[in-house]
């Protein structure tokens, strides 16, 4: 089970919610094909990340029934990686070129999150920091899925819809840069927390 519900979906939230390879590619998407066309693509990604939650969840309880020590390594790895991508996103820039192309779809859409770093490294701290080891694994994969699903379906639209809206404005600007510190410094202070209380 879960050990804190609310505080796996702060996490979730503060993962979701911040710049990483995969908001980064919504954000473009709805830059240069608008919110509308983009639609199709960010079900892709949302359906995409539940493709990797079922064979990691699965994969790391089962594992720790025999290594014990399984979850504190990968909770510091994964932790570790998130940091770095944070540190890299305070230094990326918008791109808000438009494109006469079709817009990518929804089996596009599928493969970015099996393809996207901060995705394993989000579902493996979500594990390692909010489940009971001892927990039935069917019912902790399935909270955890369904939590994150829930989150992304927030989420993602928003950072399309920033795309279209917001990037344009900002994209090139003194405040682009400001904005990609605050979301970093966002993600590194979400991170610190879920180590300092598991």
């Amino acid at each position: 089970m879960v050990l804190s519900l609310f505080h796996f979906l702060l996490f979730a939230f503060s993962q979701i919610a911040t710049p990483g390879p995969a908001n980064m590619i919504m954000l473009s998407t709805g830059a240069k094909y608008g919110f509308r066309n983009a639609l199709p693509f960010v079900f892709g990604v949302i359906v995409g990340k539940q493709i990797i939650i079922w064979p990691i969840g699965f994969g790391l309880m089962l594992l720790n029934k025999d290594h014990p020590y399984i979850f504190i390594f990968f909770k510091y790895i994964s932790a570790g990686y998130i940091l770095w991508l944070a540190w890299r996103i305070a230094n990326m820039r918008i791109s808000a070129k438009t494109s006469d192309r079709p817009a990518p779809g929804f089996l596009s859409g599928l493969i970015v999150h099996p393809l996207n770093p901060k995705a394993w490294a989000l579902i493996t701290t979500g594990f390692t920091n909010f489940v009971d080891p001892i927990s039935p694994v069917l019912y902790s994969t399935a909270t955890v899925a369904f939590c994150l699903f829930g989150v992304q379906v927030v989420c993602h639209p928003i950072w399309t819809l920033f795309g279209e809206r917001i990037a344009i404005l900002v994209s090139g600007s003194v405040y682009e840069r400001y904005l990609m510190l605050f979301f970093a410094g966002l993600t590194v202070i979400f991170v610190s927390l879920a180590i300092a209380s598991s």
